[in-house]
């Protein structure tokens, strides 16, 4: 490889024109015909047995040129954008320049690097610190934390109406103008009044009702709604409420602290959780601390990003959220569905 000329173009971007040598694209040549040779079959030779020179006599030495380049071009741009010290942010596309040879070839490579930035003033920067001490309120809202997450639900046996707080398991269709909407059915659903779980309006007149009854629940459809035909439309849900259940939460005690943990007190597990939230507390307040400053430094400078580095980013972040929702047993197509996006074009 033979790094011949290095530009910077109006646009930021730099362009390389790359020669690939004789003795290297001869090298390509060969590993392209071990690589096709195989697949190839002449008149009188049995499929692979053909020699090169009667395949290349038959088909033209240009038979092997294309895969020889594709090989080639790759290891040049990589050796020619070190050579150059060039920092490339994206994939460079290529462009051949006149003719390819036994001698080789030439090709231009174009890509945006990482931008130049010009610091403006960074010292005497000013930020608050936060407190990173961790109250017995902190510390009392984390057991309450866990002992949520370790409740039990248990039916209510007494004669009463649901009230927020109470899961009412529920049987619910929507209507609109009359007619049922798709997605508004459910059977046998545990909704928690209380929760925000469902449209604005519709767990509060869930509220008050007993086992067996039978009721309309009137609500209006956020403008927001990701269904187009919904949005701000008013719906009927028919109602049946077949059963009311609880949280049961665990007494914050001694047998708490047995149950989630390796202590044997509650005011053991309590010292040891000051200590771990004490540190994790922390971290957070520097990280804070520090983006603050940070924040300050990026205000201040000077720097054109160029859009393949806003474009690279972009991707970076749709491919973590599509793994994160995978982990729920949902892929993108399915989210956007249920939620009326749609997918960012980069």
């Amino acid at each position: 490889m033979k790094l011949i000329s290095n530009k910077v173009l109006d646009n930021k971007k730099v362009e390389l024109e790359i020669q690939v040598t004789a003795e290297e694209f001869k090298a390509a040549v060969d590993n392209a015909f071990k690589k096709n040779s195989k697949k190839i079959t002449l008149p009188g030779f049995r499929k692979g047995k053909a020699p090169r020179a009667m395949i290349e006599k038959m088909y033209g030495k240009e038979i092997f040129y294309e895969d020889a380049i594709n090989e080639c071009i790759p290891t040049a741009c990589i050796d020619a954008i070190e050579e150059a010290k060039a920092e490339a942010v994206e994939r460079p596309e290529v462009e051949l320049i006149g003719e390819v040879t036994e001698e080789g070839f030439s090709f231009k490579a174009t890509f945006a690097v990482k931008p130049e930035v010009k610091l403006g003033e960074y010292k005497g920067l000013h930020a608050e610190k936060e407190s990173a001490e961790v109250t017995d309120e902190d510390i009392n809202n984390e057991l309450k934390r866990i002992a949520e997450r370790n409740s039990r639900v248990i039916d209510v046996e007494e004669d009463r109406e649901t009230k927020l707080g109470d899961i009412a398991v529920i049987d619910f269709e929507g209507f609109k103008d009359g007619v049922a909407f798709e997605g508004g059915k459910g059977e046998a659903y545990p909704l928690e009044l209380g929760s925000g779980t469902f449209i604005p309006g519709f767990e509060d007149q869930v509220a008050g009702h007993k086992v067996n009854d039978e009721f309309d629940v009137n609500v209006t459809f956020p403008e927001e709604y990701q269904v187009e035909e919904l949005k701000g439309q008013p719906v009927v849900f028919k109602v049946k409420l077949h059963e009311i259940k609880v949280k049961e939460l665990p007494e914050i005690d001694d047998e708490f602290a047995k149950d989630i943990s390796e202590f044997d007190t509650i005011e053991e597990l309590k010292k040891d959780m000051q200590e771990k939230m004490g540190e994790r507390k922390a971290q957070v307040v520097d990280e804070k601390f520090e983006t603050e400053l940070l924040k300050q430094v990026v205000d201040k400078m000077e720097v054109e990003i160029p859009q393949a580095m806003i474009d690279a980013r972009v991707e970076d972040l749709i491919r973590d959220f599509e793994y994160r929702i995978s982990s729920q047993g949902m892929n993108m197509d399915m989210y956007l569905q249920y939620t009326g996006s749609k997918k960012v074009q980069v």
